[in-house]
């Protein structure tokens, strides 16, 4: 993957934080900066954390993979996009929750497709120290812009966001096929 690419990605992976940050920025009312920061602060070291546990994973079955590779990464995009797009048709109840526990079930929850994303990077020989922190601190930004701005775009609808993330993993999955 080149630059821009990984960009993509680490917007996509994003958009999970930002979604989550903005619902809680809807319900939080209290200690608003300080929660904000924590709650960014956890979902960008956890968005920055599980490619390279995907990363790394994959290294153990990459010689039994390798041969499959390009398709293989269009499936976990393609996989990745739809569950986006059908997710943002479903039903989601309000989680308004800010200690440490539910911080990190929160953190775990979003980062659940960067790591498959970490196997994508390893599958396409995209440097994972540069993507691990650019994906990090765009999930570190957009969770802070997306819990401000709960403030602001009370009607902005999450499902947008989420469609939007879905259309771009789809295509890098068509991408990675070409």
């Amino acid at each position: 993957m080149n630059l821009v690419e990984i960009i993509a990605l680490a917007v996509a992976m994003g958009i999970d934080c930002l979604v989550v940050s903005f619902s809680q920025g809807l319900v939080l009312n209290t200690n608003r900066m300080k929660n904000s920061l924590a709650l960014a602060l956890t979902m960008g070291l956890c968005q920055g954390i599980m490619p390279c546990f995907g990363y790394f994973g994959t290294h153990a079955v990459i010689d039994f993979i390798e041969p499959f590779a390009h398709w293989l990464v269009f499936t976990i995009f393609i996989t990745l996009g739809l569950k986006f797009v059908y997710e943002a048709f479903q039903y989601k109840d309000e989680v308004s929750c800010i200690n440490l526990k539910c911080l990190l079930l929160m953190g775990i929850a979003t980062s659940i497709d960067a790591f498959a994303s970490g196997i994508t990077l390893k599958l396409t020989c995209t440097p994972l120290l540069l993507s691990a922190l650019l994906i990090g601190l765009m999930s570190f930004i957009m969770s802070l812009f997306g819990f401000w701005s709960g403030l602001f775009f009370k009607k902005l609808p999450s499902r947008f966001l989420e469609i939007t993330g879905g259309v771009i993993l789809m295509i890098m999955a068509v991408r990675a096929i070409l």
